[in-house]
């Protein structure tokens, strides 16, 4: 997603620095004005941004187990007796969300983590039976599992919970969002066309996402 908004926004005459912080912050300093965009945002993420009219990205929300772990979800439901591991700031799906916001205050059940690289620190403490289940995009967590440099065995996916789109979405205060994602939306659909999203894809294993609407 990074590399297609550069491309695109770099083409326009934009200079495209990424940088990374907890997803917490980025929401926050995005909303303030601080950054300029964020990467990877669904519309419950940050309702009030400014998105592309078609996406950069997909995501597949799935949890994930200690690899001896033989649990499986099923629903909401099947979380009752789970000490659920999310990290702040993320919005997950509408089912996994209510459900966190219901037990937040239940710490038998949900654990929040934060910081610039959750990811290694989540596998961390599912490694050390300290948490159950974790929740991550099924992408990102096959990226990590062939680039990661540890000998043990990756978390095992329990459930896949849904599917959606995800964007490079701009900050509402910026005046000129609305020309940045319309910019973002025919570059990306450019690409698509000419095969360049595919290639880039290619790059990290990924098949294209979607066809142009």
């Amino acid at each position: 997603m990074v590399d297609i908004a550069r491309e695109v926004l770099e083409e326009a005459g934009y200079a495209v620095k990424y940088v990374n912080v907890s997803w917490a912050r980025a929401l926050q300093m995005t909303r303030e004005g601080q950054l300029d965009a964020v990467v990877g945002a669904f519309a419950t993420d940050a309702p009030d941004f400014v998105f592309p009219d078609i996406p950069q990205g997909r995501s597949a929300i799935a949890l994930f187990t200690h690899p001896d772990n033989t649990w499986l979800y099923t629903g909401p439901e099947s979380l009752h007796d789970q000490k659920l591991l999310v990290i702040n700031g993320y919005s997950y799906t509408r089912e996994l969300d209510q459900y966190i916001e219901k037990h937040e205050a239940d710490h038998e059940r949900i654990w929040v983590i934060s910081g610039p690289s959750p990811l290694d620190r989540a596998i961390d403490l599912l490694n050390q039976d300290r948490t159950d289940i974790f929740v991550e995009d099924a992408y990102v967590m096959a990226w990590w599992s062939v680039n990661s440099n540890r000998t043990t065995s990756p978390p095992r996916e329990a459930g896949l919970v849904s599917e959606s789109d995800a964007f490079v979405a701009f900050s509402p205060v910026r005046e000129d969002a609305q020309k940045l994602a319309e910019l973002l939306t025919e570059g990306t659909r450019r690409r698509i066309d000419n095969g360049r999203v595919q290639q880039i894809l290619d790059s990290y294993g990924l098949s294209l996402w979607t066809e142009q609407p």
